[in-house]
């Protein structure tokens, strides 16, 4: 457990780059007398740094460690280009999410510069069943949704909401083989999303790019396209990131 928190705290500040005891404690429910003597044994560990007064970012002992940079704002270089092209051409916003700790959270929107005001689907926490970039987070990850995970926690939020786990499992089984998640009023009625993980495993399974628009724009021959750009998007922005060739089987034949 306590080496569990440890982790966790240094995943939750390595995404973020810079965070408090109070970002730490959100993201992960460690009571906060706890978190904030973990962190102060971060610290003195090297393992952690406090470059202002009240946030902590990696230290330099751990980035010596890992030599490589896997925060939101150095993934935003790569990804956020791409999606703000995506979002021009498709007329809709497309959005970043990340895995922190046990929540799916999306971090970044882009919408079309078009000077029209088009959907756009919040920052922050999403449901792990009722979202299409948690869901797709969940197909790659199966022991997201264990069953002690999600006694109590299939909330529903509409009619179409899945709340049943078998049925969520079987929901897991179609984004596998497809490659992609689709979201269909299960969160909010008359919305749609779409979203696919960057890759299968590592980090990459950690993120997610999707599209959300209304079900008048997201008809279900749009979303099938759009999932299958977000797949394309996916492979190209892995390699950009250098997470290689992977996942090339994930495109549909």
């Amino acid at each position: 457990m306590h080496l569990e928190r440890l982790a966790l705290i240094l995943e939750i500040v390595g995404q973020k780059g810079r965070a408090s005891v109070a970002d730490i404690c959100a993201q992960s429910g460690i009571p906060k007398p706890t978190a904030y003597r973990l962190v102060q044994d971060l610290v003195l560990s090297g393992l952690l740094e406090a470059p202002t007064r009240g946030e902590f970012a990696i230290g330099i002992r751990l980035k010596r460690i890992t030599l490589s940079d896997h925060s939101d704002p150095a993934l935003l270089q790569v990804i956020a280009p791409v999606l703000s092209g995506a979002a021009n051409d498709y007329g809709a916003a497309f959005f970043l999410s990340r895995l922190r700790g046990h929540w799916v959270e999306i971090i970044h929107v882009e919408t079309p510069q078009t000077g029209v005001s088009f959907l756009h689907p919040g920052m922050g926490k999403r449901p792990m069943h009722a979202c299409s970039c948690a869901k797709a987070i969940a197909a790659v990850s199966p022991e997201l949704l264990s069953q002690d995970r999600l006694d109590g926690q299939l909330k529903r939020y509409t009619d179409r909401t899945i709340t049943d786990p078998k049925d969520l499992a079987a929901e897991l089984d179609v984004i596998r083989a497809k490659g992609y998640a689709v979201c269909v009023e299960e969160l909010e009625r008359g919305i749609s999303s779409v979203a696919t993980t960057l890759t299968k495993t590592g980090v990459g399974a950690t993120l997610s790019i999707g599209a959300t628009a209304s079900l008048r724009v997201f008809t279900p021959s749009k979303r099938e396209k759009i999932g299958h750009t977000l797949t394309t998007m996916s492979h190209e922005l892995a390699r950009a990131l250098g997470w290689g060739e992977a996942d090339k089987e994930r495109i549909p034949a």
